[in-house]
């Protein structure tokens, strides 16, 4: 089952359990998933779902720190839970581990010995990942490997 029908499972779920943060966030995600589909005139495939979602992750993120320093702990606290309702949905996260073992056996496969190389490298990792680690640590972990 691909993840815009695990969405829309849930939020038939939500529904019916009238659980109000659970059908906001959700909504808000398959708003985001159709207006994507709306522009580029397609139905997105799994891996362009991840990145909306990581999106939506990253921007409650965002409300948090500023939640923080307005000193609202009720707006933090209903971020963090609409962001423990997005994860569920990614798949389990990448290791430390297993990013760096990628990243040298990329690098070993196309090649590369210098940091221009980094955009090819990059290329042949993203698809490899499909959303378990964010690009901004992907980005680094070849940066580093490069150097």
């Amino acid at each position: 089952m691909d993840i815009r029908q695990q969405l829309e499972n849930a939020l038939r779920d939500a529904l019916r359990e009238n659980n109000e943060i659970k059908k906001r966030t959700i909504r808000m995600v398959l708003s985001a998933i159709k207006l994507s589909e709306v522009e580029k005139g397609a139905k997105l495939d799994e891996n362009s779902v991840m990145p909306i979602i990581h999106k939506e992750i990253k921007t409650r993120k965002e409300a948090i720190e500023e939640s923080k320093s307005a000193n609202r702990p009720d707006l933090i606290q209903a971020n963090q839970q609409e962001i423990d309702i997005l994860e569920s949905f990614l798949p389990a996260p990448m290791s430390e581990e297993e990013l760096n073992a990628l990243v040298q056996t990329t690098i070993l496969e196309l090649g590369a010995t210098k940091m221009s190389d980094m955009g090819k490298v990059m290329k042949s990792i993203l698809p490899k990942i499909q959303g378990r680690i964010g690009n901004d640590i992907v980005s680094q972990a070849v940066k580093k490997a490069l150097q």
